[in-house]
């Protein structure tokens, strides 16, 4: 969610392509009476930025030429008393050295102008790896994820551990809560001059994905807030119990001059009062929820994309009729035990069936809690589940 310039060189000298000919040789002009047009000699005061020195005008019979020769109307000069004469060049040797001054001019040029522009091929390698690097694909569209990996051997890169990064960081106000109370959440997204972001591009349905759970990974919520006109976001937020609670904001930020950015902050909220964290559930390759089943395969690995398959069954043991929810069949979220570590996955496109995959790329070794996102006749459920990265 790139840059893309070209360079365009100016033309070579004119009449330094071919050889002169009678009609090469311009008729005496006034210099006082030109309507603005721009003589070779004034390109060479627009051009000096560059160091390269423009030709100089031609002259006219009767002037100095290339090369220091003295020219007569006729090709002769008045001769001295005893009658000897002096001959000047004649045409065929002016226009030699009008074509051999016009090529030494344009091969002093190109080099002037590779020199102020730099290697052609350098450049679009530069503009290459820039557009390599922004977050363009379409929201719902191929399997990827949310992380910090950035092609680290070690995969353990987790985002979500930090309020600043990429340039980005995320300044929250207020952040009072009362354990079981609603409340609101407001923050601003800044970029790396301080100004508030607003131009966020939409992925999954929505610029802006906010996560909140407590840190012993309970009382799981994806929420979707709302920005007013000056970047200020804003949602109803309750913390059903006292603790610290971590909020994950996750989105791509759209700059200036277009380039997009994927981040993922986070921040700690408190709801006061006495914090009894529950231990981690063990692993587990099914949960249930409301009834649904859903269970899963895949081991995960770090720093290696491995398919992970869920199955969701209804009530009454049937597959599940799943349904599109923010773009996709399902969303996927895991944390990491301990310090929080954030991945955030979604699935490729596909049939409405009971069965969605991702590949998930773990960022570290650890326990996980990971919360896969599914809807069911316009009822978004939440399942569960417990896993051992090794």
């Amino acid at each position: 969610m790139a840059d893309q310039r070209s360079v365009t060189r100016p033309a070579g000298p004119a009449g330094g392509g071919g050889p002169a000919t009678d009609q090469d040789i311009p008729e005496p002009v006034d210099r006082g009476t030109d309507m603005g047009v721009a003589h070779p000699a004034d390109r060479q005061g627009r051009d000096g930025d560059a160091g390269i020195a423009q030709p100089a005008d031609r002259q006219e019979p009767g002037g100095v030429g290339p090369g220091g020769w003295t020219l007569s109307a006729g090709g002769t000069a008045a001769g001295d008393g005893d009658g000897a004469s002096t001959v000047g060049p004649d045409r065929a040797t002016l226009r030699l050295a009008l074509v051999v001054g016009g090529l030494v001019l344009a091969v002093l040029l190109g080099f002037g102008l590779g020199r102020a522009n730099g290697r052609p091929t350098e450049r679009a390698a530069a503009t290459a790896a820039t557009a390599a690097g922004d977050h363009t694909h379409a929201p719902g569209t191929g399997a990827h994820q949310h992380d910090g990996t950035g092609g680290d051997p070690s995969g353990d890169a987790a985002t979500g551990l930090s309020v600043s990064s990429g340039g980005y960081t995320l300044v929250p106000s207020g952040g009072e809560f009362t354990a079981g109370r609603v409340g609101e959440l407001r923050f601003q997204i800044r970029d790396a001059q301080r100004r508030p972001v607003t131009r966020f591009a939409i992925v999954h349905d929505k610029p802006m994905h906010l996560v909140v759970v407590r840190r012993d990974l309970t009382g799981f919520q994806h929420l979707h807030p709302t920005m007013a006109a000056d970047g200020t976001w804003s949602i109803p937020l309750t913390l059903p119990q006292p603790g610290v609670w971590r909020a994950y904001t996750d989105f791509t930020a759209v700059a200036d001059d277009g380039r997009q950015t994927p981040a993922t902050l986070g921040v700690d909220l408190v709801a006061p009062g006495e914090y009894a964290p529950r231990p981690l559930p063990a692993p587990a390759t099914r949960a249930t929820v409301d009834g649904f089943t859903v269970d899963y395969e895949g081991t995960p690995q770090v720093g290696a994309a491995v398919p992970f398959r869920f199955t969701v069954r209804d009530p009454a043991g049937r597959p599940a009729a799943l349904e599109r929810y923010l773009g996709a069949y399902g969303h996927l979220v895991a944390l990491r035990d301990g310090d929080l570590g954030y991945l955030h996955v979604h699935p490729g496109p596909g049939p409405a069936t009971d069965t969605v995959t991702f590949w998930l790329t773990a960022p570290g070794p650890g326990s996980y809690r990971i919360y896969l996102d599914f809807q069911v006749a316009g009822v978004v459920r939440t399942a569960e589940f417990t896993l051992t990265v090794r």
